[in-house]
């Protein structure tokens, strides 16, 4: 893996490696390679204390996952029985209480639609075979010290994709999604817009739509708190209560059930905005 320069890099940044450490006590690899997966596991052991377990395929990462409850993963992109990204997309739509783990792809193929493809599928960091104790000291560092927002909508579940910023890939990423970090009145709008969102999935993916849903609730909620809007306060309070009796009933709903109930949020969307769903 060319994995050298560990004890200078210790040294340099040990209060760094104190503050991580914490939030590095279990660990999985998801490689088929044993040797990979082995070298891994003892370079992270060098680094924190830590217990370190290996699969080689998606299916038993996930079924480990579940037992374990890691605190960090690394995957690699792709090998015999193994893909990467749909591990993770897996990982992200379950009900694993690893679910929001941090996940770092590995790979020697970095390419533009590689690293799209992991990012889109919930990916928090890329890294580069070969690479060096500091590029994964980089990488563990922005997952644990610097975590990122996340998303919980029906299409997407994962880290905010707008913070990814993996070193492996320095050319142009054209989505709207791209754009910097929105200031704190847009997380309001962006709650709004994946609620209506996951409303319109709630009978093609009810699972996803209403843990989406229930996600955005509370998010409305807080925004609601902090501005000291009680209207919208009590309506974000309303569908949380609602959705609450769904789970608990495992009662099935429409889009127009929950249209009905999200109305006095969805009227907080722009006029415009408004305008074109009814269109």
């Amino acid at each position: 893996m060319g994995l050298t320069g560990a004890t200078g890099l210790f040294d340099r940044n040990s209060k760094t490696i104190q503050a991580m450490a914490p939030l590095l006590q279990r660990v999985l690899i998801v490689d088929p390679q044993v040797a990979n997966a082995k070298l891994l596991g003892e370079l992270m052991r060098s680094m924190v204390r830590c217990q370190v377990w290996a699969a080689a395929s998606g299916a038993k990462a996930l079924k480990l996952a579940g037992s374990v409850t890691p605190d960090v993963i690394f995957v690699e992109l792709a090998g015999e029985g193994l893909d990467g990204v749909d591990f993770t997309r897996r990982l992200r739509r379950s009900n694993l209480t690893c679910r929001d783990a941090p996940v770092i792809m590995v790979t020697s193929q970095a390419t533009a639609a590689s690293i799209l493809a992991a990012r889109d599928a919930g990916v928090h960091e890329f890294i580069r075979k070969p690479f060096t104790v500091k590029d994964l000291a980089r990488r563990l560092e922005a997952v644990t010290l610097h975590p990122r927002d996340w998303i919980e909508a029906v299409d997407y579940v994962g880290p905010d994709r707008r913070r990814f910023n993996s070193g492996d890939y320095g050319g142009p990423l054209k989505r709207r999604s791209d754009a910097p970090k929105a200031p704190e009145a847009a997380r309001t709008g962006q709650a709004l817009k994946i609620l209506r969102s996951a409303i319109g999935a709630a009978e093609r993916d009810p699972a996803q739509a209403l843990r989406a849903m229930q996600t955005q609730a509370k998010e409305l909620q807080k925004a609601a708190a902090a501005a000291g809007d009680m209207k919208l306060t009590n309506a974000a309070l309303e569908l949380i209560r609602y959705l609450g009796e769904v789970e608990r009933n495992a009662a099935s709903f429409t889009v127009a059930d929950v249209q009905a109930r999200a109305a006095p949020l969805l009227a907080y969307l722009p006029r415009e905005e408004r305008s074109s769903e009814a269109a």
